[in-house]
């Protein structure tokens, strides 16, 4: 028999859930006189749309806004989105590029399902511009968006300053609007937003609990360096450089890698997860064609090119300025391509990113004094073309009265040489970083190199509060040959607030990648903390769990 009380629940629910809804509208509304003093926000409550699951309000802000040595107009803006699923956790979006633009407050990662952002799983997420606006300079042409480099602070705000003036701001307004303190904080990076989460832990040791990094420039300017190294060795197979390397080339240079390296993982299967050991065995000259009527090789310029490439700049002292490649299958995919050798960018003359957004950021940003380049793509890749690794490679330690730091100063770590990360330690920070072995921008041996340096400076103990993941195939984000879909958050979230070291995560290949091969189809396999890396054990050799993490001997 239903009694009174069978129907008043439901109801008594739905009116409870309708007035929750109805306060943090009214919340929404009223956050706007709880801003800090000089902080301007807009606020507006949203409903469930298809990246976030939880109605929420959107907050749009401004700040620190100031007048340049340049006489341009800069601000932070920013925006913040807090879902009414909220959990007690901040997440701070650091993004990529060269900044100047506001992305959505998502903290979407690659690997992330939309189900997996940061905001699904009840943070409440702040971006910003990094402090100055990418549409600022329309009259510099391609290179505006790096025009911001010829002020000191914008300079740097982007490599650091933004996020310590930003984070207290975001913190005020999320507890004001919640009422309730931040629990737990994280911090969410990658390509230069996994840069500025390295930096975080650094120069802000007590900001965030926990900094999921990916693919990250952590020596930013160095990595730059190696746009004009690539351009100049391109250039000496073909003056037009998206003709130097075809498609086919790449593709026959990879199949030659996985044809000596496939099978040292325990088994064929299109990936090559023994990435060390690959490095040693790897002969690129056998590439080379001995006769006209020789398939399946490549001219000796060419395989010149691609050795030179992935041996990274040096100077006449034959110096490295910054570090070498991996050899990887990645190498085949249309990320590698279009970062290095030809884009699909009409606008561009089909240039690849490294000739503009490559460029611009070396001469406007990275180096000091500024070159004022200008922004078409003549001028653009001929900077490259006639950059000079003894005189021009120096500028990036260089100061002078206008900039007190270098950009190597702004944009690494103070400790970056010799990395303890002490006080974040002693917080109780964890961090998980995540880098594709055919990355063509940030070179995954660049990230191996400051992890080693980490654990030797810690005796071996590195690994109780850092891990490093390894993606094969992967180039700069999803894509290529890889299993490249994957949730590095959760682990995080899990180490941070239940004390869960995370071990191995699986990932998966996606059905929707078009460069997988069909046998690599519905796989999953484990990413094993570096330098561990999974071999094949027994089982199916699709499915993660007949693999096993080992150390090479």
């Amino acid at each position: 028999m239903k009694t009174l009380l069978t129907y008043f629940v439901p109801v008594l629910t739905l009116v409870l859930l309708g007035s929750s809804t109805a306060a943090y509208a009214v919340n929404c509304q009223t956050l706007v006189t709880k801003a800090p003093q000089n902080v301007e926000i807009k606020t507006t409550m949203m409903g469930r749309d298809k990246d976030v699951r939880s109605p929420y309000c959107l907050v749009s802000g401004v700040m620190s806004q100031r007048m340049g040595v340049d006489d341009k107009f800069y601000s932070i803006q920013f925006e913040l989105r807090l879902p009414n699923f909220w959990q007690g956790r901040f997440g701070y979006q650091f993004n990529g590029g060269s900044d100047g633009e506001v992305k959505p407050a998502l903290g979407a990662m690659t690997g992330l399902l939309s189900s997996q952002y940061a905001i699904n799983q009840g943070f409440a997420v702040v971006s910003s511009n990094g402090g100055h606006d990418a549409q600022a300079n329309p009259e510099a042409g391609l290179a505006g968006p790096a025009v911001f480099g010829h002020d000191p602070e914008a300079r740097r705000d982007y490599g650091y300053g933004a996020v310590q003036k930003l984070n207290s701001v975001a913190r005020s307004l999320i507890e004001s609007y919640y009422a309730s303190p931040i629990k737990y904080s994280y911090g969410l990076g990658q390509s230069n937003g996994g840069r500025m989460a390295m930096v975080a832990a650094s120069r802000f040791p007590d900001m965030f609990d926990g900094l999921l990094v990916g693919y990250p420039g952590f020596n930013l300017p160095r990595a730059a360096l190696q746009h004009a190294w690539d351009i100049q060795a391109l250039h000496r197979v073909n003056d037009d450089i998206s003709q130097s390397l075809t498609p086919r080339d790449l593709k026959v240079f990879a199949k030659r890698i996985l044809d000596q390296c496939d099978t040292l993982d325990g088994i064929s299967d299109d990936m090559i997860f023994a990435a060390d050991a690959c490095q040693k065995v790897f002969d690129p000259k056998a590439l080379v064609c001995k006769s006209n009527f020789d398939r399946d090789c490549l001219p000796l310029n060419k395989v010149a090119a691609l050795m030179r490439m992935h041996m990274g700049p040096h100077d006449s002292k034959n110096q490295a300025l910054y570090t070498d490649w991996a050899y990887d299958t990645g190498i085949s995919s249309d990320n590698w391509r279009m970062w290095k050798v030809e884009s699909t960018i009409s606008d561009w003359s089909n240039k690849p990113i490294s000739v503009v957004m490559g460029a611009a950021s070396l001469a406007h940003i990275f180096t000091t004094p500024f070159t004022n380049v200008a922004g078409n793509i003549y001028a653009l890749e001929n900077y490259l073309l006639k950059f000079d690794f003894d005189k021009d490679a120096p500028k990036i330690y260089a100061t002078n009265n206008q900039f007190k730091e270098s950009a190597m100063t702004t944009m690494t770590t103070p400790d970056a040489a010799k990395p303890k990360l002490t006080e974040f330690k002693q917080h109780g920070g964890k961090m998980i970083i995540f880098h594709g072995n055919s990355d063509p921008v940030f070179s995954v041996k660049d990230t191996m190199r400051w992890y080693d340096f980490l654990d030797f400076m810690l005796e071996g103990r590195a690994p109780e509060f850092v891990r490093l993941y390894r993606i094969p195939g992967m180039p700069h984000g999803q894509g290529g040959p890889s299993a490249d879909q994957f949730d590095m958050l959760q682990p995080l979230i899990s180490w941070v607030e239940r004390k869960q070291t995370p071990k191995h995560i699986v990932a998966a290949t996606r059905e929707k990648n078009p460069e997988i091969t069909a046998r690599m189809a519905g796989m999953t396999r484990p990413l094993c903390p570096y330098p561990s890396y999974a071999k094949y054990n027994k089982g199916d050799f699709l499915q993660a769990t007949s693999f096993q993490c080992v150390i090479a001997k």
